[in-house]
């Protein structure tokens, strides 16, 4: 029996208040270090009102780095929604991970930078079974270059879709990236759209589909919306 590590598959609601945009909700893993930066901050201004207000500044930073915003996943058949928000950097025909030891079938690889400006929540491109996780310790190279999708620290998920396909996505830590945070595991269903993890400050997300099988509906350089985007759509 599988088990389910996603939140509920309640729909969300649109909240258009000043509260919302002002004090938007935070992933639960920003809580204790955007509280901690807080409290050094208010410690800091006791001390000097110069270095107080700078390092409230980095607060209301980290705050805004860890926000969620809900997001609005377009429903369809053969879809495959982006896993991060960011820019699509160029598109490439490869094969999977030799880490994973899953042969050489060429597949569609895209690969989404992620600034320290972008939401960094992780949300599942697809609706199916994990079959695979595996996390590999490794270099901070800057996420956008070719050399971070093998030499970087990085944590990769094989999903089995609802049509059978087998989906690879990965997080890749960048720069200043040193923590990678992935709530699933072999064996887990997960539900496209929802959120699955994040990398802290400064990354990159990976994701591999079967070469052929997928219309790919996004250019290299366009901004890509994490539970939103249709980066591609299943062919008949």
């Amino acid at each position: 029996m599988t088990k389910k590590t996603n939140e509920p598959k309640n729909e969300p609601k649109i909240d258009l208040s000043i509260r919302s945009f002002l004090l938007p909700k935070i992933s639960a893993e920003g809580v204790v270090i955007v509280a901690v930066f807080f409290a050094i901050s208010f410690f800091l201004l006791l001390l000097s009102n110069v270095i107080g207000m700078f390092a409230i500044a980095i607060s209301l930073f980290a705050f805004y780095f860890f926000r969620d915003p809900e997001r609005y996943t377009p429903v369809g058949e053969g879809l495959v929604i982006s896993p991060a928000d960011g820019r699509l950097l160029p598109i490439k025909e490869t094969t999977l991970p030799e880490e994973l030891n899953m042969g050489d079938e060429k597949y569609i690889k895209f690969s989404i930078f992620m600034s320290v400006f972008n939401v960094h929540v992780n949300r599942n491109p697809v609706s199916g079974i994990v079959l695979k996780t595996l996390y590999i310790a490794g270099k901070f190279f800057n996420a956008d270059l070719d050399k971070a999708s093998k030499d970087n620290e990085r944590n990769l998920v094989v999903v089995e879709s609802t049509n059978g396909d087998k989906i690879c996505y990965v997080q890749i830590a960048g720069l200043i990236a040193r923590r990678i945070v992935s709530r699933i595991q072999k064996g887990d269903e997960v539900e496209q759209g929802k959120r699955f993890g994040l990398i802290k400050f400064g990354s990159r997300l990976d994701i591999y589909l079967p070469k052929d099988k997928y219309e790919v509906k996004v250019l290299p350089g366009q901004v890509m919306v994490s539970g939103e985007t249709v980066l591609a759509v299943r062919k008949k």
